[in-house]
C-alpha cells in the first residue's frame, strides 16, 4: 500500500469536495471558514507520508476533517485567550503588532508540540511551569513517582526548546 499520490488525491477531491465543504459548513455555520478547512483537509492528505487505502471516502474525509476542526478550535481558543490577556494590559506596555503575531505563533507552535505528547507528560509540565506545583504534588496527582515526573518535565521542556529554537 503506497502513500496517496496526486492522481488519487485529485480524484478524491473531484468526487468529494462539495460533500466535505457542506459537511464542514454544517459544523461551522460559515461557508468561508468551511472552504478554508476543506482545503486544509486535502493539504493534510497531500502532506501525509502515511500509506492510505481509502475504501470509504466520506468517513475517511470526515475523520481527517474532524482533526483539522479540532486544531482550528484549539487555535481559536488560544487566540481568544491571548487577545483577552492583551486587553488587560495597558496600551503603553503592549508590544507592536508584529511582535504580538510572533508571540501568538510561538504559542500556537508550543501548544501543538505539547498536544503531541502523552497526556501525563503534558500535564506534569503545565502543572510545574504554569501552576508552580512541586514534583511531589504532581507525582501525587498523577499517581506516578517523582523520578517519572522529572522525566516528563524534561521531555516536555526539551520539546518546547526544539520549537523555540526552530523559530
Amino acid at each position: 500500500m503506497a502513500s496517496i499520490d496526486t492522481a488519487q488525491l485529485t480524484a478524491l477531491y473531484q468526487q468529494q469536495h462539495r460533500w466535505l465543504r457542506s459537511w464542514l459548513h454544517r459544523q461551522l455555520s460559515c461557508s468561508h471558514r468551511a472552504a478554508d478547512l476543506m482545503q486544509d483537509t486535502f493539504m493534510r492528505l497531500l502532506a501525509s507520508n502515511e500509506a492510505l487505502e481509502i475504501r470509504q471516502p466520506r468517513p475517511f474525509l470526515a475523520k481527517v476533517a474532524r482533526s483539522v476542526l479540532s486544531n482550528h478550535y484549539r487555535r481559536a481558543r488560544l487566540e481568544k485567550a491571548y487577545l483577552d490577556e492583551l486587553q488587560t494590559e495597558e496600551q503603553s506596555v503592549l508590544p507592536d503588532l508584529a511582535t504580538q503575531l510572533i508571540i501568538f505563533e510561538t504559542l500556537v507552535r508550543l501548544d501543538e508540540a505539547l498536544c503531541a505528547l502523552d497526556v501525563a507528560v503534558k500535564q506534569a509540565f503545565l502543572w510545574s511551569q504554569l501552576d508552580g506545583l512541586s514534583h511531589a504534588e504532581i507525582a501525587e496527582r498523577l499517581g506516578i513517582s517523582i523520578a517519572t515526573v522529572k522525566r516528563h518535565i524534561v521531555k516536555a521542556g526539551a520539546r518546547c526548546m526544539l520549537v523555540t529554537d526552530a523559530l
